[in-house]
């Protein structure tokens, strides 16, 4: 499996997630982007030992996107402060069931229970926060942007399907509609943020992947 490099210096790596790869190695065994990371740096640098590679972010195994490394312990440290203090701005495609309104704000309390999460009736639970905007809507399909304002787990999936608008192929929140390579319709589309050492701001953009539903291919806005 090859790496879909966006970008790289000596403090980054910007990579394209595809759908149905795991972000860091887990118990199957599969590839994964963080070890692949490592093995395409050591190569082509032909560093000796160990490469250190920062896993500053993750993507869930069925979704596709722009994901960022850190290729030093600094730069690492630098861009998890910008997550904790929510100045990454992480933008979103996603495919939903149903007709949504041409714009929206989603904000509930959701708390994760082993493999899965559920809307929660507040104290409980973490706030979590999401706007969006209908890009394009075709045979009863929402194609949405949506800009993540919290950080959940599975956020973006349980708060629409909590509204009856679950993303396409996801069987896990309620969808019925099946998506290719037991993957799911959402797309990490662009990450902006500063850069760790220059303090240059930063944006990286990714197409989804090319089996994204046909009726939106070649309509994309």
């Amino acid at each position: 499996m090859s790496l879909h490099v966006l970008y790289e210096d000596n403090h980054l790596l910007i990579v394209r997630k595809p759908a149905g790869t795991l972000s860091q190695g887990d118990h199957t065994g599969d590839p994964n982007l963080l070890d692949l990371g490592k093995t395409y740096l050591k190569d082509k640098y032909n560093k000796p030992g160990n490469v250190f590679l920062g896993l500053v972010q993750r993507l869930d195994r069925p979704v596709s996107g722009v994901m960022v490394f850190a290729r030093t312990s600094k730069a690492a440290a630098r861009l998890s402060e910008q997550i904790r203090n929510r100045t990454i701005k992480k933008q979103y495609w996603a495919l939903a069931e149903g007709k949504l309104p041409q714009s929206g704000q989603l904000e509930h309390h959701i708390a994760k229970r082993q493999s899965k999460s559920r809307i929660v009736d507040p104290p409980q639970g973490q706030h979590a926060n999401l706007s969006y905007q209908l890009l394009d809507y075709k045979n009863d399909i929402s194609w949405l942007e949506i800009q993540l304002n919290t950080g959940r787990h599975h956020q973006i999936r349980i708060q629409f399907s909590h509204i009856g608008h679950p993303l396409i192929g996801d069987y896990k929140y309620g969808s019925r509609i099946p998506y290719p390579n037991r993957s799911l319709a959402l797309h990490a589309q662009s990450l902006t943020f500063t850069h760790p050492t220059t303090q240059e701001p930063l944006t990286f953009t990714a197409d989804p992947d090319n089996h994204w539903i046909t009726t939106f291919k070649n309509e994309q806005p």
